[in-house]
């Protein structure tokens, strides 16, 4: 083989082996949290962050007070994940308003006595106009495909790519 191949297979299988590594280490999230959601993942995988929908199936959190007391008491960062959820491309297809961006925040507040720092849309699909209302709200959002460099689980196994490939890669 020509030098040049060779280190061009060497380049590339030491990257291969540092984005391995980095996967390894980084945080770890877990997305579509909610009590309306099978989520096995919840204690399956060890994340760092959970990404609740605060209003799923139009069933608010705060209604189920023990399910935000248990996801409370498992000590992770806590952030907000859309508003319902449904169409999974909700903020791309439809302009959010204030009042309902509001319900949801005050969701997100009566179930775990916070406020979310991060906004997470699902599918990372959002307009500018939604983009402009959630800043206006406070909340970083969080747009770029981060999957690379960390795992993002699903509960209920939603993701595009299954749970078990995400946690052995």
């Amino acid at each position: 083989m020509k030098k040049g191949v060779i280190i061009t297979i060497i380049a590339i299988l030491s990257l291969i082996i540092i984005l391995f590594l980095i996967r390894l280490i980084s945080p770890k999230e877990l997305d579509d949290v909610s009590p309306e959601i099978p989520c096995p993942e919840i204690e399956k995988y060890n994340v760092n962050t959970f990404y609740v929908i605060p209003n799923f199936n139009n069933h608010p959190i705060s209604e189920n007070q023990s399910w935000c007391n248990y996801i409370l008491s498992l000590n992770k960062t806590i952030e907000m994940h859309g508003i319902n959820h449904s169409p999974y491309r909700e903020l791309i297809y439809k302009n959010l308003t204030q009042e309902n961006l509001t319900f949801a925040l005050n969701e997100f507040q009566k179930c775990f006595n916070q406020t979310p720092e991060k906004f997470k849309p699902p599918q990372l699909k959002i307009s500018e106009e939604n983009k402009k209302l959630i800043r206006k709200n406070n909340l970083q959002i969080k747009l770029f495909r981060n999957s690379l460099f960390h795992k993002v689980y699903h509960c209920n196994d939603s993701g595009l790519i299954k749970n078990k490939w995400i946690k052995l890669f």
